[in-house]
């Protein structure tokens, strides 16, 4: 969305780029954006500009002030609090050293980080919080009622798939009566890996058979012997961890 890019998209409300035209890019290519930054100089050759970049000549500028130009500002503003806020936070305390030493009380220089609240009282200043702060999902209807958990899950749903493993056991005994049927999307083609499913289902009986009790064991330690077993099978045959989602009915 930056003015160049949509200029060499030809989208840009004010700026067209023609034949002839001189685009200088002063900038350094901020290293994994290389091949971003190269698709709109070619785009703009392709619109008949004329680029000049840092790889062709030596037109590269900084776009932040010097340490003297930081002591000109200091000295021309003199403010009575200083809050560094720009750069890693290993710059914001060097900056902030150098406000003490420009002058300006230890007291009145503040090193802020993100959700930390500066709070001006009267004469005085100072930081508190934190409160939230970050990356703010929507999703459909919703802002921000998606947690990290189900994000996670929507990850190796894309990356890896998700099993289901159904299974109907007796309540008074703990018998099988149905299953296990062991259904499979996004993790192997079912045709190519029917034997991968077919040993999976052998590793689910192995987990009912080592499960005998005096009496039925409880469901929820069922599912989880067999997320932990089938989780375990599964990376050491295709190195892949699907979501594994056992679906048990006592009956």
């Amino acid at each position: 969305m930056s003015a160049l890019t949509r200029m060499a998209r030809g989208t840009h409300k004010g700026i067209k780029i023609k034949s002839g035209d001189t685009i200088i890019l002063s900038s350094r290519f901020i290293p994994g954006n290389e091949r971003a930054i190269t698709s709109i100089i070619n785009s703009l050759y392709r619109m008949g500009a004329e680029v000049v970049y840092e790889k062709v000549s030596e037109i590269h500028t900084s776009g932040h002030a010097k340490r003297e130009e930081l002591k000109l500002m200091l000295n021309l503003v003199k403010p009575r609090y200083f809050v560094p806020i720009h750069g890693e936070y290993r710059h914001l305390v060097k900056h902030a050293q150098l406000a003490v030493d420009m002058g300006i009380p230890d007291e009145h220089v503040l090193i802020a980080q993100d959700g930390d609240v500066i709070v001006f009282d009267g004469e005085r200043a100072r930081v508190e919080g934190p409160v939230h702060t970050g990356r703010i999902l929507v999703d459909g209807k919703g802002v921000g009622d998606i947690g990290d958990m189900v994000l996670r899950d929507r990850r190796r749903l894309s990356s890896h798939g998700i099993v289901i493993v159904l299974l109907a056991l007796s309540e008074e005994t703990g018998d099988t009566i149905y299953g296990p049927d062991i259904i499979s999307r996004g993790f192997v083609f079912e045709e190519k890996g029917a034997f991968i499913l077919e040993d999976a289902k052998c590793v689910v009986l192995e987990v009912l058979d080592e499960l005998e009790h005096p009496s039925p064991p409880p469901l929820s330690e069922v599912k989880s012997k067999i997320q932990k077993r089938l989780k375990r099978f599964f990376y050491e045959v295709v190195e892949r961890g699907p979501i594994i989602l056992p679906i048990i009915i006592a009956a």
